[in-house]
């Protein structure tokens, strides 16, 4: 698959700071010019072959980074005034590439657990989770023009 780019979503690489005890796996900071504000840090854990999707955020901006394991993250732009809509990203994240995806509200979400072991997700939200401002559609629905399958070669 090609990984397309999607208006408003980007990607840093973060540090990790190893030492003979283990490592500091750095995340965000207030400081980070595209930190947008603090509204809750929460961990979402995957099993491999497991499918947490899709969702959207009417408000919250997501800042995802995978502290443990790989994850597929697929990204869907369906917004109606935006200069990528229609477009997918597929990324893969995790300790193996480890950064900070940041999606911008609107933008559909979801991801796969991929290799041997469980993912933890962390995401730094700009807002606390509210049932109000999410809405959610199958992982295999229609209105996403994804599939999930693993791709040989």
């Amino acid at each position: 698959m090609q990984t397309a780019q999607i208006q408003g979503v980007t990607i840093h690489p973060l540090q990790q700071i190893p030492d003979e005890r283990g490592k500091i796996m750095q995340m965000l900071r207030a400081d980070a010019p595209h930190f947008k504000g603090f509204g809750e840090i929460y961990f979402s854990a995957v099993y491999p072959g497991a499918i947490k999707a899709w969702h959207v955020h009417k408000e919250m901006t997501l800042n995802y980074a995978v502290v443990v394991g790989m994850i597929k993250l697929v990204l869907y732009d369906d917004r109606k005034d935006s200069t990528t809509r229609g477009n997918l990203m597929e990324l893969f994240v995790g300790e193996q590439n480890y950064c900070l995806v940041t999606v911008p509200p609107l933008v559909w979400n979801g991801f796969k657990g991929i290799g041997q072991e469980m993912a933890i997700i962390a995401n730094c939200s700009t807002i606390p989770h509210r049932p109000d401002e999410i809405t959610r559609l199958d992982p295999f629905s229609p209105e996403i023009p994804y599939k999930w399958d693993l791709r040989h070669g």
